[in-house]
């Protein structure tokens, strides 16, 4: 928290914040949009089980990877300007999407796309730091941007839905253009340029080790969560956390380095990033339940379970301004434990949930821990923006990004791997004897679903009833870990976090001026 006064932003920095949005929706959606249209893109241009799965995960995996390297890169280069060049990259690709004509090219573009979004994400968070210096107007801001992301994630697949059912798989590309136009066109009028001090030559080196550390590891976890356990995922992770040594070491000696290890080690910053990464664990690990179970326990279609999944969605525009509020009155450590604790509870609801557990309470327990957690990561946030010197501002988003999606990564393998084997053994136990592909049947809902389609009816209902019986077990047990693991946030919370940031920058940071003499060079805009 900066104790020291600081001027309010007016109607220019929230013009320009509702500008920066636009970007953040758009690569925020770009994650799931592509679920409803796979399937017209396989069609189109018969891809190889590989090649869709690349199609599908290639713009997550670069966006995930690059994100350290942007944001270093904005605090040098300048953030207005990393963004205009993310915008103009997104809108580009997204063009060349939408007409690929053959699966490499649409790979290869997708890349493209994450390309883009990685210089959009931690330039847009960092520039609220540099717009709103007044804390209580910055909470606000961060408020907007998280509800923003998250609304991104759930809108995808409706977005899409939406397209598809009156143009071809393309259109959910070009949807991008005219908010990128419009970014392209407003941003140079509305939002100022900010860039560090001379920060020596940016650090090559250094932004292939961050590249070879987190893609390899963010990409075999989520192989080893979806396929178990094979060699080359698995050499992946370790290549990755080998790498990743030698990047932390490279950058003890850097004098300028990419990541700021001293801030990183601070309360007040790297105490939100691990709260961010523990929440996005939990939010992704039982996301993928809770689509299965509306599409495969409870038979609705795609777009029905998409516009289902939008109903716990709506309770965080409630949830992030309260616990901001609340914030100013207590300390956000209490609301942010709350939350995580808040959370807990909404996982515990969830063991109740059977094969015929009546809709409304699944979606109650799914309302419930996701307003605990986005309480909890707008809070999170905009601590860490808040101990953050300005003129780092971009890299430290990045470093809060990173953690996040690692967090989802584990949470897809942590919490998917608990509820695949309560699974198998279920239905290992509960499969008749005698029905066919019966180690499909063993493995997942889905593959259950698709046998059952050729079996007799009478065999296929008894199969159907104790696949659904066996996932609703699992996604039980995995919600019991999601609130073992969000009620050790919440303590963490209230014991490590309790007067986190109320320490002026200038104090924490020996050598360097503090936050009311900052060394940024802002370049008005005209």
């Amino acid at each position: 928290m900066e104790n020291s006064p600081h001027p309010r932003a007016g109607r220019k920095e929230w013009s320009a914040l509702g500008v920066l949005m636009l970007p953040l929706l758009l690569v925020s959606m770009d994650v799931s949009i592509l679920y409803f249209a796979i399937p017209y893109i396989s069609q189109d241009l018969e891809p190889g089980a590989t090649q869709q799965l690349w199609i599908l995960d290639m713009y997550g995996f670069v966006l995930a990877g690059l994100l350290i390297t942007m944001g270093a890169l904005g605090d040098r280069i300048g953030r207005r300007t990393l963004v205009l060049a993310g915008a103009a990259v997104f809108g580009a690709a997204s063009v060349a999407a939408a007409y690929a004509h053959t699966a490499e090219l649409l790979i290869a573009v997708r890349a493209l796309l994450g390309l883009g979004g990685a210089a959009l994400m931690p330039s847009t968070l960092a520039l609220i730091r540099n717009l709103f210096r007044d804390r209580k107007q910055r909470a606000q801001a961060v408020t907007l941007w998280t509800g923003v992301m998250t609304a991104g994630i759930s809108l995808g697949p409706v977005v899409s839905g939406l397209l598809l059912e009156h143009f071809w798989w393309g259109s959910v590309f070009l949807i991008n253009l005219p908010a990128m136009a419009l970014l392209l066109a407003l941003v140079p009028f509305l939002v100022p340029e900010f860039k560090a001090p001379q920060q020596g030559r940016f650090d090559l080196p250094s932004a292939a080790l961050s590249l070879g550390t987190l893609l390899p590891v963010i990409y075999g976890i989520k192989e080893l969560a979806q396929h178990g356990y094979a060699p080359l995922p698995a050499l992946g992770v370790s290549s990755g956390l080998v790498l990743g040594v030698v990047f932390v070491r490279r950058q003890k000696r850097l004098a300028h380095p990419m990541i700021d290890l001293d801030l990183l080690g601070r309360r007040a910053f790297g105490g939100p990033v691990v709260a961010n990464l523990l929440a996005m664990f939990a939010t992704v690990g039982m996301a993928v339940y809770l689509t299965q179970y509306l599409q495969s326990v409870l038979d609705m279609s795609p777009f029905e379970a998409a516009l289902w999944s939008l109903v716990p969605a709506a309770g965080l525009a409630v949830m992030a301004p309260t616990a901001a509020a609340l914030a100013q009155r207590v300390d956000r450590a209490y609301v942010m434990g709350g939350g995580f604790l808040g959370s807990a509870c909404g996982f515990l609801w969830l063991t109740q949930v059977h094969a015929d557990t009546a809709l409304w309470v699944t979606l109650t327990g799914a309302s419930v821990y996701a307003g605990g957690l986005v309480a909890a990561m707008t809070l999170a946030t905009e601590l860490a923006l808040g101990a953050t010197p300005p003129e780092r501002a971009g890299s430290a988003a990045a470093v809060l990004e990173s953690g996040q999606e690692l967090g989802g990564a584990l949470g897809m393998a942590i919490l998917g791997s608990i509820g695949a084997a309560v699974y198998s053994r279920d239905m290992a136990d509960a499969l008749p004897a005698g029905v066919p592909h019966a180690d499909a049947v063993r493995e997942t809902l889905g593959g259950a679903t698709t046998v059952a389609e050729r079996l007799p009816s009478g065999t296929a209902d008894t199969v159907l009833t104790a696949a659904r019986d066996a996932f609703t077990h699992g996604m039980g047990f995995a919600a019991i870990g999601a609130a073992v693991v969000m009620a050790a946030a919440g303590l963490f919370c209230l014991v490590l976090l309790r007067g986190a940031g109320t320490t002026p920058l200038g104090v924490a940071h020996a050598g360097q001026p503090p936050a009311a003499d900052l060394r940024i060079r802002a370049t008005r805009a005209p």
